[in-house]
């Protein structure tokens, strides 16, 4: 901020401190979410049937709209990448192009995601499969 970036040894390490806590707490709160699946799929309880999925749940087939779904996450992170060396090269023009390619990638994600979850057989009311 005022410091224009030449902050004290002190700040930048607690700054360093910060982001590392920061990241730790990412990465623990993804931990639980597998732990969640894991613990769900490999031990099913009998309330779900003793089965995974569970019982009267039909899956969605991973490779239809699932895996469209990863290739636009993954073209707009490309092109958000674009974006950011456009910018850093100073092409403003290739770097609104880059943008707005993304934000059409996000919205038709956003559009497939909305279609998959009204589509789907199961709700979040369904068990923990659901989730």
């Amino acid at each position: 901020g005022t410091f224009k970036g030449l902050h004290t040894k002190e700040l930048l390490s607690c700054l360093r401190f910060g982001m590392i806590l920061f990241i730790l707490s990412e990465v623990c709160f993804f931990f639980s979410f597998f732990w969640a699946f894991f613990h769900s799929a490999l031990a099913p309880t009998p309330e779900l049937g003793c089965t995974w999925p569970p019982t009267a749940i039909t899956p969605i087939n991973a490779f239809s709209v699932p895996l469209l779904n990863t290739a636009v996450l993954l073209g707009s992170g490309a092109t958000v990448t674009w974006a950011h060396h456009s910018l850093t090269e100073g092409n403003g023009k290739e770097a609104k192009q880059a943008l707005a390619l993304t934000i059409l990638l996000g919205v038709y994600f956003t559009y497939l995601q909305v279609g998959e979850y009204q589509e789907a057989p199961f709700t979040i009311a369904d068990s923990v499969y659901g989730s």
